[in-house]
């Protein structure tokens, strides 16, 4: 599990990293991320999780990040790191935010218009838009609402220059949602 203090480092280092083809940086659409998911009213633990669903990237190990043929699956790689820190309301969103664009797809035709260059070319390694049973299938999901709001937001926290309050801000949220949820785990039943 990575600690409070790990995360941050991630992100003021690692997070300068290009954000895939994408004219921002990993800490840049991260913030933006999270300052969207804050504008628009959802809880904490949609911000946090809107701050951190592409942590994958940071923890992906050189040779996976490079593979321009196959998905790294990021959405599933910050998972095991972040168990027993964050609860479920910011996991789920996390591992669903790539099934969710696979769902928007799917379901609102013109949204693949909207996606980026670099997007278009992950869906197609992620299995391109869902099919009907599919899409039902991932929207019957728990936060499966919370991921789809989660993708809308990454699709627009892509813009260079872009002011956002400071990594600070949303790791006092981060530490807060994570006091919660150890104060939680540790109530008994």
């Amino acid at each position: 599990m990575l600690t409070l203090s790990e995360i941050e480092h991630l992100l003021r280092s690692k997070g300068q990293r290009q954000y895939g083809r994408e004219a921002v940086s990993q800490l840049d659409h991260a913030l933006q991320c999270a300052q969207l998911a804050e504008q628009h009213g959802r809880p904490r633990e949609t911000i946090v999780a809107a701050l951190l669903h592409d942590l994958g990237h940071l923890l992906a190990s050189e040779d996976t990040r490079k593979a321009a043929d196959r998905d790294d699956l990021h959405q599933f790689i910050a998972l095991p790191f972040l168990r027993g820190l964050l609860p479920d309301a910011v996991l789920e969103p996390i591992r669903l935010h790539v099934d969710a664009k696979r769902y928007l797809c799917a379901t609102e035709p013109a949204y693949f218009d909207i996606l980026s260059p670099a997007s278009v070319r992950s869906l197609a390694l992620q299995g391109g838009p869902h099919s009907p049973s599919q899409a039902q299938a991932f929207i019957e999901q728990p936060f499966a609402h919370e991921a789809v709001a989660l993708r809308r937001y990454d699709d627009d926290a892509k813009t260079p220059g872009r002011p956002t309050p400071p990594l600070s801000h949303y790791l006092a949220m981060l530490a807060a949602v994570a006091l919660e949820s150890t104060a939680a785990e540790r109530q008994p039943a």
